[in-house]
């Protein structure tokens, strides 16, 4: 039998006729199958854009409230968070923000269609912030990228306006900054009242500090300034530096050094990513590190428990490796007890002592609570106050004011009770 006659022999076969009309339905299916996937791809790949936004990245927040404010409106399956804010009356308003809950969404953004997808893995855990780690992902129609330059500009500018007019405070999470808190109203400069000259010192050297970094690196001067405010405790140290804050328009990095999880080169890290427009604050730098001249058995008794060691942060500050365009403030109680190689010049730039009030603070505090029309009962307590010659510290005289805050003549008859209250 020829080839030919054994091929027309199956032909006739209706089992190998049925057989092969079988493989070419799947052969067909497989192929229009993979042309759709090949072709989802191409079109993908040529008439889709995808911007994918991790829960680590500084815009993940604010994407999140832009989306909120966008699209929550919208779309039926939705996740809440819950914040309080405090009015100028003092009543607590509790507000609850209903977010997309994850799953896929869709709205519409400048006349085109946005997919948006947001996925949490339950199984992964962000190391950096501790929860779920989060993507939001974004897909729209077209190839051009400005679409979401321009949700993500918008994005940041509502960020912005829902905290001008306040100061952000930050705190280290893991290995970046993280907002603390609701952003807190400015407190104006005028409202922390230090001896005379020494907040106009402090917010001009600032200042100039601000406004001239060619001056900096027209000379090769590292770009970074260093501030220590000592002085005994209550005296306005910390309440300055918030109100110098709020002069300057910048947020606040507080770190403590006493965390038992920062490390030097953590805290290198953090100090070199720190959000701008900030100033970073080192709260009782003496309480972090014993001067290496001070040889008590008190302070070797401390030393080994923190991990960030004294020579870490001296090469942090002023290292090869320390960030610039950086304000840092450092205060302190027991100036004696710092290392002089932590306040040299060029990591403590500026020294001022933030004392007890003066003859000339007390008249200023007590005017500013009791409004300028007491201000005949200034002189007379200040007068009262200094003839004690005991020290008198801003906390303790304002909250001597707070038990006669509508009362300033029976203040002045009670003073003696201003160090026993």
């Amino acid at each position: 039998m020829t080839i030919a006659d054994y091929i027309s022999t199956l032909s006739q076969n209706p089992y190998f006729g049925a057989g092969f009309g079988l493989f070419g339905v799947g052969a067909g299916a497989a192929i229009l199958r993979k042309s759709y996937q090949q072709g989802v791809i191409l079109f993908r790949r040529n008439y889709m854009i995808t911007l994918e936004v991790p829960c680590r990245d500084k815009s993940y927040q604010w994407l999140l409230q832009w989306i909120t404010e966008k699209g929550a409106k919208k779309t039926q399956h939705l996740s809440v968070e819950t914040s309080f804010e405090q009015h100028d009356t003092g009543h607590i308003k509790t507000k609850y923000d209903f977010i997309p809950s994850v799953g896929t969404h869709f709205f519409k953004y400048g006349g085109r269609f946005i997919k948006i997808d947001r996925v949490r893995e339950q199984q992964t855990l962000d190391l950096h912030m501790g929860i779920p780690f989060e993507t939001v992902t974004m897909t729209s129609f077209g190839r051009d990228k400005s679409i979401f330059f321009n949700i993500l500009e918008e994005a940041r500018q509502m960020a912005l306006t829902k905290s001008k007019g306040k100061t952000v405070m930050y705190t280290a999470m893991g290995s970046e900054w993280r907002p603390i808190g609701h952003p807190r109203k400015r407190r104006p400069i005028s409202s922390v009242v230090l001896e005379e000259g020494v907040s106009e010192r402090i917010v001009a050297d600032v200042r100039d500090f601000i406004i001239n970094p060619s001056w900096y690196e027209d000379r090769g001067v590292p770009y970074r300034r260093g501030y220590l405010l000592h002085g005994p405790p209550g005296c306005g140290k910390s309440s300055f530096i918030t109100a110098l804050a709020g002069e300057l328009e910048y947020g606040i990095c507080v770190m403590n050094l006493s965390d038992r999880s920062l490390s030097d080169d953590r805290l290198n890290h953090l100090l070199s990513i720190a959000p701008h427009n900030t100033i970073i604050l080192l709260e009782d730098i003496d309480s972090a590190f014993v001067s290496r001249e001070d040889s008590t058995k008190v302070a070797s008794a401390y030393e080994g428990l923190n991990r960030v060691t004294l020579s870490g942060l001296l090469n942090c500050l002023d290292g090869v490796a320390s960030a610039e365009a950086r304000i840092l403030f450092m205060t302190t109680n027991y100036i004696e007890r710092l290392d002089p190689a932590l306040i040299r010049p060029g990591r403590v730039d500026l020294k001022e002592f933030i004392g007890h009030c003066t003859i000339e603070q007390i008249e200023r505090m007590f005017i500013k609570f009791y409004l300028p029309e007491n201000a005949h009962l200034a002189k007379k307590f200040s007068e009262k106050v200094s003839q004690h010659k005991k020290p008198v510290s801003p906390a303790l005289l304002q909250g001597f004011f707070m038990l006669y805050k509508d009362n300033p003549v029976k203040m002045v008859q009670n003073y003696q009770n201003l160090w026993t209250q």
